[in-house]
């Protein structure tokens, strides 16, 4: 079936919101994406689908049951198979002649840097809890020149905030440094949403920070992937209206709303500050509540 494909005709429709240049200019470009799972996955069969013909993805997990209401490459027939290698199948069912270099034992600081190399964008798809491997990814973009796309599935909805060359790295926004999980965790909530309009939780109980158990959504991860994409489009295209941290923006569809977000000095603002304060009390008292 491969000698029925073409380039040209696959991605014919992608034409008139971009131009046949702009089109041949995404079919070079190379995505970097650790994570295939929830929004990792999503990512690559939509960059996939838009045209980018060369990746490098990480992941070392499998495929389980309870990755089936979210994660693209999660089906009965891919049970305990490598999530990478599911989803790089998936890619080259789609385009025959994308290229995909596969980092099976996932990212660290032992190879970031030949992940990273000659990516043009790295697109984040980590697990929310991959608190190492996201902090030293993204230092590895900033000191790289890489731009650095994050869009976080909240509740039924996505946060975005893109990191780029020259602007407000990863690290100054969030304010990570050498702080424990449990603070990175909240840092990363409260930088990616400071509106947090993904206040629906229906059953509480079902998130648990402490065995690193929280509630997920499909819709969530599609929007994610529709987020990151455009902003990818916009980076390599050098059009488009593109933000770079401490600005960002957050659309829910349960709600219905949409907001630009702006958060000057990141996590050092006086606002988030505050908001960090609230989270730490509320992160104590569902641990006290959990233990009685």
């Amino acid at each position: 079936m491969t000698d029925a494909y073409s380039y040209t005709d696959a991605y014919s429709r992608n034409l008139g919101w971009v131009t046949r240049d702009e089109q041949a200019t995404l079919r070079k470009k190379t995505i970097a994406i650790a994570g295939m799972g929830g929004v990792g996955g999503v990512h690559l069969l939509t960059l996939t689908r838009l045209g980018i013909s060369n990746f490098r993805i990480a992941d070392f997990d499998e495929f389980g049951l309870v990755n089936f209401n979210r994660q693209a490459g999660a089906m009965m027939s891919t049970l305990a198979h490598p999530k990478a290698a599911v989803l790089a199948a998936m890619a080259k069912d789609i385009n025959p002649e994308v290229t995909i270099e596969i980092f099976g034992e996932g990212v660290g600081p032992d190879n970031l840097d030949l992940f990273l190399d000659g990516a043009d964008v790295y697109v984040d798809g980590l697990d929310f809890f991959a608190f190492a491997a996201r902090q030293a990814t993204f230092n590895a973009c900033t000191r790289k020149g890489i731009p650095a796309v994050t869009a976080a599935p909240l509740g039924m909805g996505t946060a975005v905030v893109n990191f780029l060359p020259g602007a407000m790295s990863f690290e100054e926004y969030f304010q990570w440094g050498d702080h424990s999980d449990d603070e990175k965790a909240l840092r990363f909530m409260v930088g990616l949403a400071p509106r947090m309009l993904q206040d629906y939780l229906a059953d509480p109980s079902q998130v648990d920070l402490s065995t690193r158990r929280v509630s997920s959504t499909i819709m969530g991860c599609q929007l994610c992937a529709g987020a990151a994409a455009t902003e990818v489009l916009k980076i390599l295209l050098g059009r488009g209206n593109l933000k770079s941290a401490p600005h960002g923006y957050h659309f829910d569809a349960y709600r219905n709303k949409y907001v630009n977000t702006w958060r000057p000095w990141g996590n050092r603002n006086p606002i988030q500050r505050l908001m960090l304060i609230i989270g730490r009390r509320k992160l104590a008292a569902m641990r006290r509540g959990a233990k009685s």
